[in-house]
């Protein structure tokens, strides 16, 4: 399944995962605000990963 990502899809996903658990970690050590504030990091990457995608697409095309 991972045959088909390049390095770049890759990384993307590997900063939203850590993204996310960085989040919960401040959250639940009582840093409700900045685990909230990092945590909305994480669909910002992956769309940021999507519209990549997308620009390099229609470059292929």
């Amino acid at each position: 399944m991972f045959q088909k990502f390049t390095i770049a899809d890759k990384l993307l996903f590997l900063a939203a995962i850590l993204s996310l658990i960085f989040s919960e970690i401040l959250y639940f050590q009582g840093a409700k605000e900045d685990g909230t504030f990092i945590g909305l990091w994480v669909p910002s990457i992956l769309a940021f990963g999507i519209y990549i995608k997308l620009i390099n697409r229609t470059k292929n095309d």
